[in-house]
Parts: structure tokens; sequence; C-alpha cells
């Protein structure tokens, strides 16, 4: 089977958005789109990899924030270097207590309440506050530092 990707240009720092809407609509329509990439450091755009033209034109259709494909698909060999394969394995628990290692809330410590495999999320709580504030955050924006059952070797040896 052969994919072509294309350039959809979008508004600055709106990317993450996009991706999500357009995720969204693909599974809705059932559109033929295999991945919705967001190159890091690329600022208003975006790649869609599609079974043609229309599909990928189908999946930003009425999205807020995106502007329209780039007249040429751009082959895989173009970005490649832009992309970086991230495998994240899941070894984080409820009740871990986790350090934010990224964004506003860096360093702070946090109790993992929730964790969504399917969205690569974790619901924490932010333990040094009066009241416990809820934050969804990507899981690679956590480390463990400590968990209820586990010696610190094991911990060690997870890293």
């Amino acid at each position: 089977m052969e994919t072509q990707i294309f350039v959809l240009r979008t508004t600055a720092n709106r990317e993450d958005q996009v991706v999500d809407f357009i995720g969204s609509n693909v599974q809705k329509k059932k559109l033929e789109v295999y991945a919705i990439i967001r190159a890091h450091g690329m600022r208003g755009y975006i790649f869609i990899e599609a079974k043609d033209r229309q599909a990928a034109e189908e999946s930003y259709i009425g999205i807020p924030y995106a502007k329209g494909l780039l007249p040429k698909p751009v082959e895989y060999k173009e970005i490649e270097g832009m992309l970086e394969q991230v495998k994240i394995s899941v070894n984080i628990q409820k009740n871990d207590i986790v350090e934010i290692i990224t964004g506003p809330f860096k360093r702070e410590k946090a109790k993992v309440v929730r964790i969504d495999t399917q969205k690569e999320e974790v619901v924490l709580e932010l333990l040094e506050t009066a009241i416990p504030i809820p934050l969804t955050l990507k899981l690679d924006s956590v480390k463990v530092i400590r968990r209820e059952n586990a010696t610190e070797e094991e911990l060690s040896s997870s890293q």
C-alpha cells in the first residue's frame, strides 16, 4: 500500500490542537489517514500520512487553525531527520509519587491519580498545595521518584 505524506499549514503554536481535532475527525469519518505528526520545533506545520490527497483534505475540513495543504506531498526521507521514534513503556502506577520534568510545574512533586495509556497521559494531584489540583500531563512529562510499595533499588533499575 502506497501512502503519501502531506504538509498542513496551521496557526503557529496551535499544532497540538489541530492534531487532536484531526485525530477525532479521522475516527469519526473513518478516513484513510494513517499518521498525524507534529515535528518538535517546527511551528506552523504538521504532517499527515494518508492514502491520497482527498483523505488528507477531508481530515481537516472545518477544523479551526488548519490553513491548508502545501501543493506537493513530501517524501519520507525529507522529514526523517525531524522525527524520532519514541517508545513509551509505562512504568507508572496509581499512587506513585512523581516529579514533573517539563512545563510550568517543573520540579513539582505530585501523586498519580489515574493513567490513560491510550492517550499517553497521566492525571496527577500536586502534593505541595493546600487544595489538591488535578493536572493532566503527557507520560513523558513525569518521572517516578517514589513508589508506594517499592524499594529504592527497584526504582533505580526501572529508570
